[in-house]
């Protein structure tokens, strides 16, 4: 239906005179018309130029006839939603029931009225506007209903991203409390454990120095004492306290790093970003997972190659950035899990460089049995892993692109190939570097 135009009317009629009255009554009421002689040149030409509607003659000699016109447009999926009507001399009522069935929307009857006529034509191209309008209105409605539903599911997926992101998010800001927590209830005990293994050393060197001075002096002891120092191999203890004590130390030293390891990495000052060291975030990590890296029954240990650039502090948020270290480190160790990808030389490596010019880079490869692409291209939807059931929650790498990405404005990019192992690739924008003085550790 042309909108900026007269409506067409196709006039098909055999008789000259018929369509000369038709022609002019209808221009004279505003239409625009075109005429056929015949059946299959209607046919011809609505092919050229359908019309909005057909007044269709029913007996038309010697060709196809009004219904075989009739039924041939109706047949066709291009033309079977012009109205037709159909104008005969016939007044059989079968003849007329034959015409409707076959899709006609009128009838006028020979000798016809002018007036009638334009009546009918009038109607039937309103009907026509307002059903090609509707049908128009429903193809919009449907487009906006389809748009719509696609929109809701995309939103309540989103929607459900974010509840579960949040509810791991709120789990691990609990067991980061409860962490930081536990390491400060063991400060007290160690501060005091410590603090006393000096003194007591000193204490233990001063009593072997007397024990020393004694059988110097008194080479020639009690049967009875004598025979408690080889009861007890005094001689042994004198040589393996110190190294008892050393070894407490040492100990004692490493329970401390692991708890400042622990305040450092469950820290909680992310309300606000803060100038933070990405390699004593990184160092925080390894201790934390160093016992991951140990060999075990299945596999040998793990080596760690660092390769840390001059990189600037960056501002951030420490805790977040921590967790996403872990994510990576800890996937990496999880890839010579699998009985499958054990090899002789398992290794992890840390490289950090400047990107760029206000960008800084760390690239964490393992030399694992790497991704297929299949995975790759979905390791960061949320809830997808290929870990057994109870050893992984698929989030973990959903978590680490928010960290990275929607906090961060950084970038966050997996390199790997099955049998070449996998690199992720972190991207943090930077400020001008600071001096050392300022920094706060991540």
């Amino acid at each position: 239906m042309k909108t900026d135009s007269p409506p067409l009317v196709l006039i098909v009629d055999d008789n000259p005179t018929n369509l000369a009255v038709l022609t002019q009554a209808l221009a004279d009421a505003g239409y625009d018309t075109a005429v056929a002689t015949s059946g299959e040149g209607a046919i011809e030409q609505i092919g050229y130029e359908p019309p909005d509607l057909i007044l269709l003659d029913v007996m038309m000699p010697p060709g196809i006839d009004g219904f075989e016109t009739c039924d041939r447009l109706k047949k066709n999926p291009t033309t079977q939603h012009l109205p037709i009507i159909f104008m005969t001399a016939l007044n059989d009522t079968s003849q007329k029931v034959r015409g409707f069935s076959l899709g006609a929307v009128d009838y006028i009857t020979k000798p016809f009225q002018q007036e009638e006529v334009l009546a009918r034509v009038k109607v039937h191209v309103q009907v026509q506007q307002l059903t090609q309008t509707l049908e128009a209105q429903n193809r919009q409605l449907k487009a906006l209903t389809d748009n719509l539903e696609t929109t809701v599911e995309k939103r309540t997926a989103q929607l459900r991203q974010a509840q579960v992101r949040l509810i791991q998010q709120e789990k691990l800001s609990m067991l980061g409390q409860l962490v930081a927590g536990v390491a400060h209830e063991i400060n007290n005990p160690l501060s005091c454990l410590t603090g006393n293994l000096n003194p007591a050393k000193d204490y233990v060197a001063d009593l072997v120095h007397i024990l020393e001075l004694y059988q110097q002096h008194y080479p020639e002891a009690a049967p009875e004492i004598e025979a408690a120092i080889a009861a007890a191999d005094l001689p042994f203890i004198l040589s393996d306290l110190p190294a008892l004590l050393n070894s407490m130390q040492l100990s004692a030293e490493r329970i401390r790093d692991i708890s400042t390891s622990l305040r450092n990495f469950t820290r909680a000052d992310t309300a606000s970003r803060v100038v933070a060291d990405l390699h004593q975030g990184l160092e925080s990590t390894l201790l934390i997972l160093q016992h991951r890296l140990k060999a075990n029954g299945d596999r040998p240990a793990i080596a760690i190659h660092k390769n840390y650039g001059d990189i600037p502090a960056v501002e951030c948020y420490p805790g977040p950035i921590n967790q996403v270290f872990m994510n990576l480190i800890a996937n990496a160790i999880d890839a010579f899990e699998d009985e499958a990808a054990i090899q002789a030389n398992p290794e992890i490596q840390i490289t950090t460089l400047p990107h760029l010019d206000q960008w800084v880079e760390v690239r964490i490869r393992d030399n694992g049995p790497g991704i297929d692409a299949a995975i790759r291209d979905r390791i960061f939807d949320p809830q997808f892993t290929t870990k057994p059931v109870n050893k992984g929650t698929g989030l973990g790498l959903s978590i680490s692109q928010q960290i990275i990405v929607e906090q961060h404005g950084g970038r966050i990019l997996c390199d790997s190939a099955p049998g070449q192992g996998t690199t992720f690739i972190l991207q943090l924008p930077m400020q001008a570097p600071i001096p050392t003085s300022a920094l706060v550790n991540a």
